[in-house]
Formats: structure tokens, C-alpha cells, sequence
């Protein structure tokens, strides 16, 4: 239904999706392992990084919408591809540094969003409007996938052949998904051209006002932003708590968040029908209230196997609304935006997201410091609860949100 094209396109997204997951955890255990740095430091990697691309990927909005997103996904992966090579190249010749780390991290964060911005542009020209959530949701899919395999499947592989096996064969990764979206056969529409007169300046921040000229984008940015710096904000204070406080081991520890991740897949296959059945706009809510209600609970949890069961079921709990949540808001944040404007828009968001989740992650780092790990947790629940208010609660003027009847498919904004 989707055609030889999206194929494609859907083959390039899940090897370096793969590939990511399997090195998610490879820069801390070589810094730990191979350069032997203390915990600050490794900290640092993932928030330096996310920082700094973050903040020298603002000016990068308008160069990404006025140029061909195709061929800038292919430069963007090879980028990674390069930067990430070099990594077990100086390990080879024992000449890596932490500086070299910080730098690599930084460089693959930045074209990471160079590619996202370039791909949701691409993606909205390449798939029919009446397809979208379907893409979408094969995509996330895959994403639930590669998290339940990527993680348990790197340790494995760095356990046995070392620590930088796993960045070689991301590195890889990037190369497959460079190959994969050059098949893509379908001509790409030329870039929009720059408005004239407009100032660098207004250019950067039309993506921005993009998001802010749409009520229900607007919403939709504050509440997705806010949920997912909370969820990461918790992360590392919530293996802290399993693997200190309640003493489960790391193989119980992975299970805790890799199990669940099949009600992601889940969720993501029944994302659309769900759609087509009762509605965009109640699904929405309904799942996007039902995945901030279980992190307040991990706070709470006992000892033993009970604890390991029960923070299974409340990830799953919050895996299984986002698998169905995440399809809809990423298609309705499509739909919102006029082609030559995409680009802009989903560079603003990835910023803004990155920014939040580093710096809440480390506001929450020093509140567990304070209050304790399970009171920290427990106020980002409850916070995370509160961004419900964001959500779409008000029904919008027929036409200009699209039909959220029962058995209804998604409109375009009239």
C-alpha cells in the first residue's frame, strides 16, 4: 500500500534505528572501561552533547528546509558514519581520548537532527496525506523493536569482542541507511525558495512560529517536550533505585525495560485501527493521558521479584500508550504545517526537546540529590500528570483540525 519507495525508506530507518540501540550504551562503558573516567564524566558525554547540538542546530532550520532533504540525509548519515569510524580506529592505535568522545558525540547528536529535520520534510512528500499514520506507525514499531533488541544484544557483543564493536557496527548502520534511502526512485520535488528580503534571523525562527501559530500544535509541542524530558529526566534515577536501592541485577534490570517494549510494538500496530474506529482525537487523549499515569507508581515500588514484576508492568503500562499515542501526534504534527515549513518545524521541536530533556535531567539529578531517588521520581509523576493539561482537551472548529469521528480517516487542515 505504501509502495517500493517507502520500502526503502522504511529499511534505512530500521537498520540505523538497530545500530543506534545496539551502541546506545557503548561511549559511557568505553569512557568507564577503556579511558577509565569517573561518573561525572561519563554523565557528561550524554548531556554535553545533547546541549551542544541542540544549541548549534538552531541556525540549521532554514538551511535544511531550502535544500533537497534526500540528499541531505544521505550527507547526514555519512557524517555519522565518519565521525563514529574514527572512534575504534584511535582505540586500535590507542590514541582515543575523552576529548575524542565528547566530540564524536556532539558531531553524530548535531546530524541527527540535521537527518530528522530533513526526513519528516521528505516524509510528508513521499507518502500519500491519506498513508501518513500508517508510515508512522511502522516506524514506531520498529523503534519498540530495536529498543527490546538493541540494548540486551549490544552488552552482549561488547561482552565478548570488546568495547567498541558496537560503534563499529552503528557506524556501519549509517552507511546501510545511506545506501537504502539512494534507492528511493521517486523524483523529489525542488526546495522551496527563500522568501526575499527576509533576514537570517526570521528565517531561524519560522519554525518556531510555525508551532506557535497553531493552537493545537502549540499544545501538543509543551505537552510531547514535557513528557519526554521527564521520562528521561527519571531514567538515571530510576536505575539508580533498581540497581542500588532494590538490588536487582543488570540482566533483571534490562529485562525490567526491555519486556515491555512489546506493548510499544503493540500499540503501534493497533495505533491506526484504533483511529479508524473511534477517532483521532479520542485515542489521542485517551492514551495521551494513559502514559503519564504510571512513573508516579515506581516510586513506590517494594523489594524483590514483586518490585521487578511490578515496575515491568507500569513500563508497560507507559510503553503501550506511547506505542499508540506517538503515530497519531506525529502525523497531526505533520498535517499542521505547510510543506515548506517542515523542515523548519521539526528542527524547532527536536531543539526544543533535546534542550528540556538535558536540562531536566540534570535538575532532577541534583532534586534526587536533596529529596531522595524515590520523592524525585514521584514529583516528576505527578509533573508528568500535569502536562496532561496540555493536551488537546478543546474540540476544534470542524475543517480545521480534521474529523475525529468514530471510523473516520485523518484530514488534511483546510
Amino acid at each position: 500500500m505504501l509502495g517500493r519507495d517507502f520500502a526503502w525508506l522504511w529499511r534505512a530507518y530500521a537498520v540505523s534505528t538497530l545500530g543506534t540501540w545496539l551502541a546506545l550504551d557503548a561511549f559511557p562503558l568505553i569512557a568507564v572501561l577503556a579511558l577509565h573516567v569517573g561518573p561525572a564524566q561519563v554523565s557528561m558525554i550524554a548531556a554535553t552533547s545533547g546541549t551542544a547540538a541542540a544549541l548549534l542546530a538552531v541556525p540549521l532550520g532554514p538551511w535544511i528546509e531550502f535544500q533537497h532533504k534526500r540528499r541531505l540525509m544521505v550527507r547526514a548519515d555519512l557524517v555519522r558514519f565518519a565521525v563514529l569510524v574514527t572512534v575504534p580506529a584511535a582505540y586500535a592505535f590507542g590514541a582515543l581520548t575523552y576529548a575524542h568522545l565528547l566530540v564524536v558525540a556532539v558531531v553524530v547528536a548535531l546530524a541527527d537532527i540535521v537527518f530528522r529535520g530533513a526526513s519528516g520534510a521528505h516524509l510528508k512528500e513521499l507518502v500519500p496525506q491519506r498513508h501518513l499514520m500508517e508510515a508512522n506507525g511502522r516506524f514506531e514499531t520498529v523503534q519498540w523493536m530495536a529498543t527490546a533488541v538493541g540494548p540486551p544484544a549490544g552488552g552482549a557483543l561488547i561482552g565478548v569482542l570488546g568495547p567498541v564493536v558496537t560503534v563499529l557496527l552503528d557506524a556501519v548502520s549509517y552507511v546501510l541507511s545511506a545506501l537504502g534511502i539512494t534507492r528511493i526512485a521517486a523524483p523529489e520535488a525542488e526546495p522551496p525558495e527563500r522568501a526575499g528580503g527576509a533576514s537570517r534571523w526570521a528565517e531561524i525562527g519560522e519554525g518556531w512560529r510555525a508551532i506557535a501559530a497553531e493552537r493545537e500544535l502549540r499544545l501538543l509541542f509543551a505537552n510531547s517536550v514535557l513528557t519526554g524530558a521527564l521520562i528521561m529526566a527519571t531514567a538515571p534515577l530510576l536505575a539508580y533505585l533498581m540497581l542500588h536501592d532494590l538490588g536487582l541485577s543488570p540482566l533483571e534490570y534490562g529485562l525490567a525495560f526491555g519486556v515491555p517494549c512489546l506493548g510499544g510494538i503493540l500499540g503501534a500496530r493497533v495505533s491506526r485501527p484504533l483511529v479508524n474506529r473511534y477517532g483521532r482525537r479520542p485515542i489521542m487523549l485517551v492514551f495521551g493521558v494513559g502514559r503519564a499515569l504510571w512513573l508516579v507508581g515506581l516510586a513506590f515500588v517494594g523489594t524483590g521479584i514483586g518490585a521487578l514484576l511490578l515496575v515491568m508492568a507500569m513500563e508497560l503500562g507507559i510503553i503501550t500508550c506511547m506505542g499508540v499515542f506517538n503515530p497519531i501526534y506525529a502525523t497531526r504534527r505533520l498535517e499542521l504545517v505547510e510543506a515548506g515549513k517542515v523542515a523548519r518545524m521539526v528542527t524547532a521541536w527536536t531543539v526544543g526537546s533535546r534542550t528540556a530533556i538535558a536540562v531536566l535531567t540534570a535538575l532532577w539529578g541534583v532534586l534526587g540529590g536533596f529529596v531522595g531517588v524515590r520523592a524525585a521520581i514521584a514529583v516528576a509523576g505527578v509533573l508528568l500528570i500535569g502536562a496532561c493539561a496540555f493536551l488537546p482537551w478543546r474540540r476544534e472548529p470542524s475543517g480545521v483540525t480534521g474529523d475525529a469521528s468514530p471510523g473516520a480517516g485523518v484530514r488534511v487542515p483546510g
